[in-house]
């Protein structure tokens, strides 16, 4: 008898689907639009947000597992590929294995296709070679290796691209404070040996904040405004406030246990948890098309986020900074889609 897929796993497979219908066949609606004023604006994809920040509620998946975190990689990659990045160049990649580098992707292209099916079964198994192909991108800063959630890097520009993201859904006291020192230290640990890779933080806020320490609210979001203003930390940071129902809500903790992450692992002290299961595709497909028909309801409320911390603003400035830091030759749809940006709907 098989066994029962991981949360995680089940998780990938739905995230899969809302980014696949979202895509369909891989096509990419354009971002790119202008204002009225006649201004380039960037127009993020909130439907396919909300969609993606249901799948940890239907799941009732706890923080530690790192499922609720998960949902805002899987959305700020999917933009950067509406942005016009390439699909294998932004990891986590819309399918398994989602970090692939792109010598193995180009040797994939190359090969027969009895070969690549070969190829393909060796990289997606729960145990592939190691430097091939992994789950998570652990990449080296100026004094330890971190973790980061969503990345572009090849081997000949090295890392282009690094945002972390964070959720905070209770335990809004002393534990607020911690997530942005902890994002103060690994900034400046990433930008000092990668000073040209644009590097980005979004933080995830469960709208009860407000009510519930309405003081900690607004000096939270003066801290994260002013970590995207300093000149060794993020070149720009995002916030995004999420409303849903308290009967959804997860174990309410005195102390936030964080997003599943393993600093000691990510430096090589101890053995990663291990993921055998996070396999998405042992995940039945009725299953899936449940899960998509009962998401829970989930409402993104940008009125309290200040302009310098929209989602908007945050991708559109990444998406500015590694085209800028790159040759005309490099991300050409990028460019293209930048410089052709649709009419206002």
């Amino acid at each position: 008898m098989a066994a029962e897929p991981s949360t995680k796993a089940k998780a990938w497979a739905i995230f899969d689907r809302i980014v696949s219908d979202a895509a369909p066949e891989g096509v990419h609606t354009n971002p790119w639009t202008k204002d009225d004023s006649g201004a380039l604006k960037y127009e993020p994809d909130y439907e396919t947000l909300t969609r993606l920040l249901g799948v940890p509620l239907y799941l009732k998946a706890e923080t530690t597992t790192g499922v609720p975190a998960l949902a805002l990689d899987v959305w700020v990659s999917y933009e950067l590929r509406r942005a016009g990045f390439d699909a294998d160049a932004v990891w986590p990649r819309p399918t398994a294995p989602r970090i692939l580098p792109g010598p193995i992707v180009s040797l994939l292209e190359k090969v027969t296709a009895k070969e690549r099916e070969t190829l393909w079964k060796r990289l997606r198994a729960a145990t592939p070679p190691a430097g091939a192909a992994a789950s998570s991108a652990n990449i080296l800063g100026k004094n330890y290796v971190k973790q980061v959630d969503v990345v572009m890097a090849n081997w000949a520009a090295g890392p282009e691209l690094l945002v972390s993201t964070k959720r905070m859904d209770s335990s809004f006291g002393k534990n607020a404070a911690n997530r942005v020192e902890e994002s103060y230290g690994d900034a400046k640990n990433l930008r000092l040996r990668h000073p040209l890779a644009a590097l980005g933080f979004m933080y995830g806020l469960r709208s009860t904040i407000f009510e519930e320490a309405p003081d900690k609210a607004e000096w939270l979001i003066d801290l994260l405004q002013k970590l995207g203003r300093e000149d060794d930390a993020y070149h720009a940071v995002s916030l995004i406030i999420i409303e849903y129902g308290d009967h959804l809500a997860g174990t309410n903790d005195t102390d936030d246990p964080g997003d599943g992450e393993d600093p000691l692992a990510d430096a090589g002290l101890t053995p990663p948890a291990e993921e055998p299961e996070a396999v998405a595709d042992l995940v039945e497909e009725s299953e899936v098309d449940a899960a998509l028909a009962n998401l829970p309801a989930v409402i993104i409320q940008r009125a309290r986020v200040p302009e310098d911390l929209q989602p908007g603003y945050f991708i559109g400035e990444m998406a500015r900074r590694v085209i800028d830091a790159t040759p005309v030759t490099h991300h050409r749809e990028a460019r293209f889609r930048r410089a052709n940006p649709t009419s206002p709907a």
